[in-house]
């Protein structure tokens, strides 16, 4: 008898793997990998604790999923959390966060940005070896973090393999150049991608509410770049457009194999009221799930994924209970092509 013969996924979780699933990394075929780096964030801090806070929150996800069946099935793993990047992402913590309260960097902070940098070569390292790896093995790699600046290394393995489209569920472009100074910062992971990255067609932004002038004209100046602004979205539905007809619009934007990378802030805060940088506005849960569906209607191909700047709280548990869900439905819109 199999696991997937065997495995009651209606009852409680007695494992202690991601949503309670029993699979080893060799039965799997979407496999996590969690990356408690968080160094550069700016304004709030803590998504270093994101990986284990999901990981336990997942427990209690109930399996069948009515958008997308049995999203368990394919088999979905997580890496144990790794111990040498929890003590780098705190080294680098320390050096940063002077930098970050002063507002940027200066003369005489050049040796700490330095070890910044030097932090996040080894994270790139870190996450390439292991999105390599599970490209490998013909399975989908997750990233799962920490910091925005975490999934760079996964979205160059995925592109070496061939061109592909980026979808961004966020808040903020992300076009910062070096911001405050940082090379791999939070703010600059998009411009780091189409900076360094051979083989991003196209990049498509949803949610997008917060950026500076700057960003703005970066965005306006490369071909690649559709920006479907929140208040955009906001007010088409004011003027009766559906928003399930805005979301084809989006999916017809990407090309056929995609790498999709979702900071939580692309949602609306009440989801994520911790997360480092809230803005007002967002995409609602249901919305979330629609533009996956979209997705899915057009036939898009995922490559790879991360989910990253979910920040747990002392006062409960409710951005990690989101971001389980949030990743429950990454892997069933993953699943889709695994189960054709």
């Amino acid at each position: 008898m199999t696991i997937t013969q065997s495995f009651d996924p209606d009852a409680a979780a007695i494992s202690e793997g991601l949503f309670g699933l029993p699979f080893t990394r060799d039965q799997s075929k979407i496999i996590v990998i969690p990356v408690p780096f968080d160094a550069t964030t700016s304004y709030g801090g803590g998504t270093v604790g994101g990986p284990s806070a999901i990981l336990k929150a997942s427990r209690q996800v109930d399996l069948y999923d009515r958008q997308f069946g049995r999203v368990w099935e394919p088999g979905i793993f997580m890496d144990p959390i790794d111990r040498q990047i929890l003590a780098l992402s705190a080294s680098a913590r320390t050096d940063a966060l002077p930098i970050i309260e002063n507002g940027g960097a200066e003369e005489k902070d050049l040796q700490a940005l330095d070890r910044v940098r030097q932090a996040g070569d080894l994270v790139n390292e870190f996450v390439s070896h292991r999105v390599k790896q599970v490209l490998a093995e013909g399975k989908i790699p997750v990233v799962l973090g920490g910091d925005h600046s975490t999934p760079f290394a996964s979205i160059q393995a995925c592109a070496e393999r061939g061109p592909i489209g980026i979808l961004q569920i966020d808040a903020h472009m992300d076009f910062r150049e070096a911001y405050e100074g940082f090379q791999w910062s939070h703010a600059s992971i998009m411009y780091n991608v189409l900076e360094q990255v051979d083989g991003i067609d196209k990049v498509v932004q949803v949610g997008i509410r917060d950026f500076g002038e700057q960003e703005l004209s970066y965005a306006e100046s490369d071909k690649r770049v559709t920006t479907y602004y929140d208040e955009d979205l906001a007010r088409s539905v004011a003027a009766g457009r559906g928003f399930a007809a805005i979301c084809d619009s989006i999916a017809i934007e990407l090309p056929s194999q995609i790498y999709l990378t979702c900071d939580i802030d692309g949602l609306e805060p009440s989801l994520c009221p911790h997360t480092g940088t809230p803005v007002p506005g967002g995409l609602s849960f249901r919305e979330f799930n629609e533009l996956l569906s979209a997705l899915v209607r057009h036939g898009k191909r995922i490559v790879g994924f991360d989910l990253v700047e979910v920040c747990p709280s002392e006062s409960g548990e409710w951005d990690a209970n989101v971001g389980a869900r949030v990743l429950y439905k990454l892997c069933g819109l993953a699943g889709v092509q695994l189960k054709q």
